[in-house]
């Protein structure tokens, strides 16, 4: 029933359009008129004004057999640089760009995908649950959308996002995350005619980041150094130097180890400094930022939004494997929130990329499994609400 020549205009509709994180404006206002010619009804926060954004979430409902637990989904709107001006390409079943940008399957396909879903169920009169469809700004600069949504609109006691790329798996687990910025404070001086009165903030920042150990930790833990910001010029002792990074792990105690041990070398590096100094004026000095960057996801495979997702690719004929991602998304959210959100795929490849890539076949599949997903549980939850 998915129409695939459809489904392949939409997505090449949605991907020419512009919409970077914080200008979304105008695939939000494409997407509120295509939901209300649908039947839906849209509701939007006020997430915009929150984040200097264009635009806001959408929360869109369908009405459907009352008797059934209402089933949510979410995608994305917004892409990362370089996203405008895309030229899509189509070659031998797969989308690209032309390769001066990025294509926008993450997460267009995901939207084009629910669209498609949509219009089927429309046009073929298939009966359904009540569905919501959550559409999220500023995702790829922090979750941000998702974090600033309005919950309250949300009454689905579980769902999926989709936002990864096999189609054939759900992912059920996901790490939670700390974002961590050190700022190291020393103080500035003529690199060659006093550096002795200098405190080179570069240098113990280096001191830190030395004793620190970066990439993956173990099988559930990971830690990075993204990003240095300091100095004025060559010739001027470097008094403030700011480090960003963060630390992830599917164990909170694990990734609470990992963050203090990174706040350890820093204060270690500090605290040596200060000792073997005869200054008086508190330099150097250390400014310490942690904050949760998303909870983990951790759904237990027993969980009726694994077992459906999984049941349902039985009807189709396929197997659905039960994952574990590295990544964070807007379902990390969802479960912070206690709507346990499960995470599709779209069949998108190599994303963030110039090389981004996605095959209709695989939309297709994935518009399928979400049909199926849907006819089932509005099937096995009637009577229950």
């Amino acid at each position: 029933m998915i129409n695939a020549k459809r489904l392949a205009s939409t997505f090449v509709e949605l991907v020419k359009i512009d919409s970077v994180s914080r200008h979304e404006a105008a695939i939000a206002k494409l997407l509120t008129e295509r939901l209300t010619t649908l039947g839906l009804s849209v509701a939007c926060d006020d997430a915009a004004k929150k984040l200097n954004s264009q635009a806001n979430n959408l929360v869109a409902k369908l009405p459907g057999d009352d008797q059934a637990l209402p089933l949510a989904f979410c995608a994305h709107m917004d892409t990362v640089e370089p996203g405008n001006s895309v030229k899509p390409v189509f070659e031998n079943g797969i989308f690209k760009s032309d390769g001066s940008t990025i294509l926008g399957a993450d997460d267009k396909s995901a939207i084009a995908i629910l669209l498609e879903v949509l219009e089927t169920i429309r046009e073929n009169d298939i009966p359904h649950c009540p569905l919501e469809i959550v559409f999220t700004v500023c995702e790829e600069v922090g979750l941000l959308g998702a974090k600033n949504l309005n919950f309250d609109l949300v009454k689905a006691p579980f769902g999926y996002a989709l936002d990864t790329t096999d189609v054939n798996s759900l992912v059920v687990r996901a790490p939670s995350a700390n974002r961590i910025q050190f700022t190291v404070i020393g103080k500035e001086a003529h690199a060659g005619m006093a550096p002795e009165r200098g405190i080179n903030a570069i240098l113990l920042a280096g001191k830190a980041l030395a004793e620190i150990k970066t990439g993956r930790i173990d099988s559930e833990t990971t830690c990075n150094i993204g990003l240095i910001s300091g100095g004025v010029a060559t010739n001027i002792v470097p008094n403030r130097v700011v480090i960003q990074g963060e630390a992830r792990s599917l164990n909170e105690d694990k990734l609470e180890k990992v963050t203090a041990g990174m706040v350890a070398a820093f204060e270690n590096a500090i605290s040596q400094a200060q000792n073997k100094s005869d200054r008086n004026d508190g330099l150097p000095r250390l400014e310490i930022s942690v904050e949760k960057d998303f909870t983990l996801i951790d759904i237990d495979v027993n969980h009726p939004v694994a077992l459906l997702a999984q049941k349902a690719a039985a009807n189709l004929g396929r197997s659905l494997a039960f994952k574990t991602g590295g990544g964070g998304s807007d379902a990390n959210v969802f479960c912070q929130h206690g709507i346990v959100m499960g995470i599709l795929g779209t069949g998108m490849e190599d994303v963030h990329s110039v090389n981004e890539s996605v095959s209709l076949e695989n939309m297709v599949k994935a518009a399928q499994l979400v049909l199926e997903i849907i006819r089932l549980h509005t099937k096995e939850t009637q009577g229950k609400k």
